[in-house]
Parts: C-alpha cells; structure tokens; sequence
C-alpha cells in the first residue's frame, strides 16, 4: 500500500508541476465559452504585391485566350471544311484584280460561304507567295465548302466560253461575230488586221476576256500556221512568197468547200498561172463588189458583173489579185502548198455540190453545157451568173478560153 500511495503522490506532483499557474476553478458559463482562435498568419509583403497581382491577372487571362484561341481554331477549321450554305449550283465572277478581302465578302454576301472573315483569313494561308486567286467565272457547286472553294478559284477552272469563225470568212465578217458576242468585252482594234492574217478556228475564252485578245490569238495562231505550211510546201511551187500563197488559198477556200477538191482546184489555178491564163474566179468578183462585207444573200451575180473592172476581178486582171478575198484555212493552204500534179485547166460544177475538171476546152465546153441544161431546168435566169460562166466560151485568153468554176462559199 504505501508503494500505491508513493505512486499516487508523484502522479500527483507532476500534474501540478505541469500546470502553468495554479489552478482557478470556472463557472460554469466560462466553461461553455468557446476558446478564441489563433489569428492565421499574416502574408508576407511580397505576396501583397501590386505586380504578383497583376503577374496572375495576366496568367489568367492567357489561359482563358489560350483556350478561346484553341476553340476559335477548330470551329473555323471546320466551318472551312464543312458543307457550305449553297442550295443550288450558281455562277459566281471574280473580277480581275480583285484580292481575297473583296472575293471573301461577295461569296458571304451571295451565300456561298458562311462567314467571310473565315475564308479570307485561312484561304490566305493556303496561297503561297504570289499566288492569288484567279478572275474569271466558276460554277460553284451546291454546299461546296469553302475549302473547295478556294481551290477552284486557286485553279483558274472557270467557265470557258468559245467563239467559231468558219474557214472563208473575211477579218470584217469576224469582227461582226466578235463585237455581237456578249460575253466578250472591250472595244474591236481601231486598225483593222490585213486580210488573210486571221486564223479560222473555234476560240475559246472565260467571262472578262476582251475582243482583242483574241483576235492577238488568230493573228499569232495564222502565222503560225502559215510558216509551217510555207516550209513544207513543194520545192517545186512557182509561189514566191507567204504572201502569194494566202492570197491563192483564200480563192481556192472560197472556191470549192468539198475537201478533196481542194488540191485539185489549187492545182487548176497554178496551171492556169504557169501558162498566163487569167483565173477567172467568180469569188474575187464578189470582193472586188462587195469587199470584206460580203455579197448580200438577195444578190445574185450578173453577167455584166463579170466586165466590171475592180482590182479584184479576175476576169478582168491578169494573175492574183492584190489581197487575199478571205481567211482561208489550214486545209486551203495546204492544198496550196503541195497540190495534186495534173493538166486541168478548167472546173465547172456538177449539179451535186462538186465539180467536173478538164484539161481541153472542148471537154470543157462539154461540161458547161451539161451544167447549163442542169441550170435550164432548175428555171435559173440566163442573165445570172449562177457557176462564174462568161457569156461565150473563146479562146482570146491564150493559151486558153476562160475558166469557169463553182461559187461553193459566199459567206
């Protein structure tokens, strides 16, 4: 017991030893009063800094630009990609000159595009360094995207448009066709290309082109060609020049429109050369008449047609005319170039579209007759000169009497 009681007693002492003070007894409000708090901590000055708050205002607002940036991103990514608002199909024009801005806001303003901010910001970098996109008229697709869009501008592929000029026109009768065209603009050149000069072709151009571009086109392509043919032609050809050449196509263009006559008719007329015969063409009687305008469709040719004395008429002049009478082709001048080797001095038509050829007057004579009775009997006025046949077949033009050919083409 008195080791319990020892025990008891140091207990005792160390709890009294580790009071603070002594021990003062509490009512029992006091004993309810909740104990005060400890203050936290007070922050240091750097924390309260003006700068560090400023520092993470910014941090903050990086972020939230960072994430706006990133969404922005990806919903013009995808608007640039996705089907457009485009219903149906529709033409749509860039004018020349005109940069992205400009085409930008005519697509949304059109409603090919959604939203043109878009397209010009991202189509501006998908063109490289002088890329531009290109003016001229494009079939936009219903609901093509703006990416599909910008490729098609990119491309250049826009609506192409032609314009065609048969073998035989004169350079007047083109400019008529060029100035009604609608598409086409600009004025025709004041100084009017020389005949002949004028390549027939189907031409092919997009909305903006203007009129003399393309006759710039037909001038270079019937250069081309002419030097081409010029230096294949036969080493035997007494032509002396391009020149002549054009000149003899455009008769023998206008002559006859079946192909395989072409070279037979060019080898008629450089026989009747060789030997001093005039070429009586009915043909360059129409342009000493009527020039690059052309003979009225009303107006026949008349006998006495064939005694007017032009530059141009053949039955009057001897050897080519001064011009060509048209813009002959490139089978007309080729034709020219390396024609068929035969003693014909003479062609009439032969009621069917083509021509008989002879080499004597007397077969001639033969065939004028066959062709006149075809005539009679169509009820053709003996006054009208329907094949270029003078009145009377002599022989006063050594060492032959005058041809007589076939109008074929009076365009």
């Amino acid at each position: 017991m008195s080791d319990t009681n020892h025990s008891n007693g140091t207990i005792g002492e160390e709890s009294q030893q580790t009071q603070s003070g002594p021990i003062i007894p509490k009512s029992p409000s006091e004993a309810l009063r909740p104990e005060r708090v400890p203050e936290p901590p007070k922050r240091s000055k750097k924390a309260r800094s003006q700068v560090i708050i400023f520092l993470n205002f910014l941090m903050t607002l990086v972020v939230l630009g960072c994430a706006a940036a990133v969404f922005l991103f990806y919903y013009a990514i995808s608007a640039y990609q996705n089907p457009g608002p485009l219903e149906t199909n529709t033409n749509f024009i860039v004018r020349s000159g005109a940069g992205v801005a400009e085409i930008a806001a005519s697509l949304e303003r059109n409603n090919i595009v959604s939203d043109a901010r878009i397209f010009r910001y991202l189509t501006t970098t998908h063109l490289d360094d002088g890329e531009s996109l290109k003016a001229g008229e494009y079939e936009i697709k219903a609901h093509a995207s703006m990416n599909d869009i910008m490729e098609l501008l990119k491309s250049g592929k826009s609506i192409l448009y032609s314009v065609a000029f048969p073998e035989g026109l004169t350079v007047r009768q083109m400019f008529n066709r060029l100035n009604e065209d609608s598409v086409l603009e600009g004025d025709l050149p004041t100084v009017v290309p020389a005949e002949g000069s004028l390549r027939p072709d189907t031409y092919k151009f997009s909305r903006g082109t203007k009129r003399a571009e393309i006759i710039e086109q037909m001038a270079a392509a019937q250069q081309k060609l002419v030097d081409q043919v010029w230096d294949k032609r036969d080493p035997s050809l007494q032509l002396k020049s391009k020149d002549e050449l054009i000149i003899l196509a455009s008769i023998v263009e206008k002559e006859t429109g079946v192909p395989d006559e072409r070279a037979h008719v060019a080898s008629v007329f450089l026989n009747r050369l060789d030997k001093g015969m005039r070429l009586q063409s009915d043909p360059t009687i129409i342009y000493g008449l009527f020039g690059g305008d052309g003979k009225p469709a009303d107006r026949p040719i008349y006998q006495s047609d064939l005694k007017k004395e032009t530059p141009f008429n053949t039955y009057v002049v001897k050897g080519l005319p001064p011009t060509p009478i048209a813009n002959p082709g490139r089978d007309a001048l080729e034709a020219v170039a390396n024609p068929w080797k035969t003693q014909d001095l003479y062609f009439v038509a032969d009621g069917s579209g083509g021509h008989v050829f002879a080499a004597t007057l007397e077969e001639h004579n033969a065939n004028v007759k066959r062709w006149r009775q075809l005539e009679a009997a169509k009820g053709a006025d003996p006054n009208i000169v329907v094949d270029g046949q003078p009145e009377s077949q002599t022989q006063s033009d050594a060492p032959a009497a005058p041809a007589a050919q076939k109008k074929k083409k009076t365009n």
